[in-house]
């Protein structure tokens, strides 16, 4: 909830109003994209009435769609509109596409390239290989912890020692128990960076998918992204993330050089 979020505690600067409206669009995911107002109430810790009224406001702007059979919400077209400008002023994602497509035809998977949102890394631009399982791994708009899977640990990677510690920090503060779970992995894949130049899981945030993720800072914006590459668990052979998928992905990653 917000009014006990430390970091806007006393900042008079701060709309509180419109941070819970956000937060309300922020509810909805692909697992759970029709929502009612009860249900709006129940994640965001907000009375119904108040729920109410920014559904309203919010359906009347376009930014929620409402379901005419069930009077639940889903998100609408409004949402496109906001963030197209974004991905249209990342230029990476056009020069990497081609590489990326290559790449995942190769490996028989998916290959991302993702951003931070908050505490987690999300994809703003994605290829996968025609196997119909690639089909569900990765897609723009998807998001994951950064300190549970390969593609944040890269993030992690790619940080100065300062600001790693104080995305740590914050992420001890905000999840703790993703924190108590899943630091002594970081670490260990913070280290395989230093060693290999990527990080890697077999299948420890999601048993189904093995993962590799190499960061990557642009040299002209300063931005930091992360590649990663997504197989099928049940086709990955010990040893490969390490031996092959890693390696390439991270010679696809050196050849980019100042590309977009």
């Amino acid at each position: 909830m917000l009014a006990h979020n430390p970091d806007i505690e006393g900042d008079r600067q701060f709309a509180t109003t419109l941070a819970r409206g956000l937060e309300l669009l922020r509810c909805f995911t692909p697992e759970q994209p029709v929502l009612g107002n009860r249900e709006l109430a129940d994640r965001t810790g907000l009375s119904k009435p108040t729920v109410s009224r920014f559904t309203y406001t919010l359906t009347q702007l376009g930014y929620l769609q409402p379901d005419r059979d069930t009077g639940r919400y889903r998100l609408g077209t409004a949402v496109l509109t906001i963030s197209y400008p974004l991905l249209a002023n990342i230029p990476l994602r056009q020069v990497v596409r081609f590489p990326m497509r290559k790449l995942a035809e190769k490996i028989g998977g998916s290959v991302s390239l993702g951003m931070r949102d908050r505490l987690s890394i999300v994809y703003v631009e994605t290829s996968r290989s025609r196997s119909p399982q690639a089909q569900r791994w990765s897609d723009i708009g998807m998001s994951h912890p950064i300190i549970a899977t390969a593609n944040g640990r890269a993030y992690l990677a790619g940080l100065s020692p300062h600001e790693r510690g104080t995305l740590l920090n914050e992420i001890r503060v905000k999840a703790p128990e993703a924190y108590r779970t899943y630091n002594a992995s970081a670490q260990q894949a913070i280290e395989d960076w230093c060693r290999l130049g990527f990080c890697f899981s077999y299948g420890e945030y999601r048993p189904d998918v093995c993962t590799v993720g190499v960061p990557y800072r642009h040299e002209a914006r300063g931005d930091l992204f992360v590649f990663n590459c997504v197989l099928g668990a049940s086709v990955v052979k010990p040893g490969q993330l390490e031996g092959e998928v890693g390696p390439q992905l991270l010679e696809m990653v050196s050849g980019l050089g100042a590309a977009g």
